[in-house]
């Protein structure tokens, strides 16, 4: 890379940056991320909190958005800037919701160009950038962030425009109050609802919204109770999720990974988020699929099932005991064919081919098993006890495998 003595010959002082001078800034983003990230916390604590609360990922990306979009536009001044314009709004609609001003988001955006400014003296002197070229330098970029605070000052507005603060305050405090479960005064929650004009329903469906959070409030009806700064951020959907509702929350949810709850009475909110939550802990373990909307409905007998591991491994000791003196290799192949058995009850040619084994090998496990476990698979209470323990671990193993 040629040094860079003087910037391009535009016939002002104070023109554009030179193209070349994106390839030197590049290589400087990673640690200068860092660096704004280490001060902007340190100048502004409300902030280290969220970066270290549900919303880490997103704002991190959001900030490298915007630094790199600058080198983008240096090097190439048509580059689009749409996926930065909408993080810059998404920011400022953020101060909004959490009931701040602007003041400390426009002080992380000029802390953050001050900074940018220092790495560019330094990287300067390395390549002896001449004073005008400097001057171009410090010129462009806060302009650059004169544009971002623009930016998400339209998103703040927005906000503002659709509900006041005190408002949105009210409804986070009735969403709680909801979740709170049957010891809340209905009195409480009766007033919240008369001074937010939100009518209580007879029945309620939970959503467990998975971090990064893309969820847009302005997106969703008014009816909707939402908490999307909550550690485990949620929402609440009057009544029951009829297609109506189904095509909403498949729209607001686009590009956010979530999983619903059951409708129940809203007396009992909290089991809805609660099994919806439960279901996100089990896609992040591996035990049901991840797909961008899981319904807590499409997994109950999985959630009741893993309902309690303390008392899982409990019931696995008694009911596999007769094979707990077994070698632990034989055991596996005894314990996975009686799991065929019962999920099957096939022939052993059927269980064979599930096996990879040759039938015979089934018919001789088979009565091994039957020698081993006695009236316990000839019960129907025992049986029953037996293939729900083993579908237990089987799920569990599942999870076990997926951190492996």
């Amino acid at each position: 890379m040629r040094r860079l003595i003087e910037p391009l010959d535009t016939g002002d002082p104070l023109g554009p940056l030179p193209q070349e001078f994106a390839a030197i800034m590049r290589p400087e983003l990673p640690s200068l991320i860092k660096e704004i990230g280490m001060e902007v916390t340190r100048a502004y604590p409300e902030y280290a909190r969220l970066l270290n609360g549900p919303n880490e990922q997103a704002i991190r990306v959001g900030v490298e958005q915007s630094l790199s979009s600058f080198v983008d536009l240096v090097a190439e001044p048509s580059t689009s800037t749409g996926l930065r314009d909408d993080m810059c709004r998404r920011f400022g609609r953020f101060e909004a919701y959490e009931g701040r001003g602007m003041d400390a988001l426009q002080g992380a955006y000029r802390l953050g160009a001050r900074i940018a400014l220092r790495r560019a003296k330094k990287v300067g002197r390395s390549y002896n950038f001449s004073p005008t070229l400097m001057l171009s330098f410090a010129d462009a970029l806060f302009a650059y962030v004169d544009e971002l605070e623009s930016l998400s000052r339209e998103g703040y507005l927005e906000v503002q425009a659709q509900s006041d603060q005190q408002g949105e305050a009210m409804r986070r405090r009735l969403l709680h109050l909801i979740l709170a479960g049957r010891p809340t005064p209905r009195t409480a929650i009766a007033e919240l609802c008369e001074q937010t004009g939100w009518a209580l329903p007879e029945q309620v469906t939970l959503v467990a919204v998975r971090t990064p959070v893309g969820v847009d409030p302005a997106d969703l009806p008014r009816d909707v109770l939402v908490d999307l700064g909550d550690p485990q951020p949620h929402l609440l959907v009057p009544g029951p999720l009829d297609e109506a509702r189904r095509d909403m929350l498949d729209r607001a949810l686009t590009g956010t990974r979530a999983a619903i709850g059951l409708t129940v009475p809203t007396a009992d909110a909290s089991d809805s988020i609660r099994w919806a939550r439960r279901v996100v802990e089990l896609i992040d373990s591996g035990v049901v699929d991840d797909t961008p909307v899981v319904r807590c409905e499409d997994h109950l007998i999985t959630l009741w099932l893993l309902s309690d591991p303390a008392l899982l491994d409990q019931l696995a000791e008694r009911e596999l005991a007769p094979v707990s003196g077994i070698s632990a290799n034989r055991r596996e192949r005894l314990i996975e064919t009686l799991r065929i058995w019962l999920d099957t009850r096939g022939t052993a040619a059927q269980m064979g081919e599930l096996l990879n084994v040759h039938p015979q090998t089934v018919r001789y496990r088979m009565r091994s098993l039957e020698s081993i476990f006695g009236e316990q698979l000839v019960d129907p209470e025992s049986r029953f006890s037996t293939e729900a323990v083993l579908r237990a671990l089987r799920l569990r193993a599942r999870s076990e495998d997926s951190t492996n």
